[in-house]
């Protein structure tokens, strides 16, 4: 697996706070990995310091998204980017520095039989340092609501800290379309549609680094209707 090439896929949008540091986290790790940076034309400058870090070191890309923006399309879009630039796996994180790089070799550890892992704060081993309780009671009832609507059963349904084989992206990409957060949610559904084996890693998830946070609680909330949404249309 050390050999396979993991490219880390971060969507973002006004992280100029704490993706330097993100970035050179990632390169440090022992792991053939590159970084992969889909920005969404960020305001604050995100993106002319990633173009900064990439023309000094070939391992760090970026894709500038002018139009269509959004957390899922980047998301999708930095998929297919990642798979263009040859990844065997794709580890999709968040740009703000909750998600640490330290996990991703558990990840690869985890791998061997399951073509997606998870970083879960619900496992044993997990932590969740960041969360409010109005947070925590959101996700517990998201777990309990998509193994009920969906049949997704893993213990951290809402983990934006995963990563992906090249056969299971290719599988799922051609019905991904949420163009917001929600395709968290969206790629959970098509990953147990195909029955793609999933293994869920302990994660410590932490408070983010400098900004705020872009995902509101009521926002959460407007979700999991869209789940029905998504059970009948597919």
């Amino acid at each position: 697996m050390n050999t396979q090439k993991i490219i880390a896929m971060i969507p973002t949008y006004n992280e100029a706070g704490n993706i330097a540091a993100l970035i050179e986290r990632l390169l440090s790790l022992p792991l053939n990995i590159e970084v992969l940076i889909a920005d969404d034309n960020s305001p604050d400058g995100t993106c002319k310091i990633v173009e900064s870090l990439a023309s000094k070191d070939s391992r760090v890309h970026l894709l500038l998204r002018k139009e269509n923006r959004g957390r899922g399309w980047a998301g999708i879009d930095g998929f297919k980017k990642a798979l263009e630039l040859g990844a065997d796996w794709v580890v999709e994180m968040d740009g703000d520095l909750s998600h640490d790089p330290r996990f991703i070799p558990d990840f690869v550890n985890n791998s061997g039989s399951c073509d997606v892992v998870i970083g879960s704060r619900y496992v044993p081993g997990g932590k969740d340092e960041a969360r409010t309780f109005l947070r925590q009671a959101i996700s517990g009832f998201a777990r309990k609501y998509l193994a009920a609507v969906l049949g997704v059963k893993v213990q951290d349904p809402t983990s934006g800290f995963r990563m992906f084989s090249k056969s299971a992206l290719e599988k799922i990409l051609p019905n991904l379309s949420s163009r917001d957060p929600f395709i968290v949610t969206e790629v959970l559904f098509y990953l147990k549609k195909y029955n793609i084996k999933i293994k869920e890693s302990p994660i410590e998830f932490m408070p983010r680094g400098k900004g705020q946070s872009k995902l509101k609680p009521a926002t959460l909330i407007k979700y999991l209707f869209r789940v029905w949404k998504l059970k009948l249309a597919a």
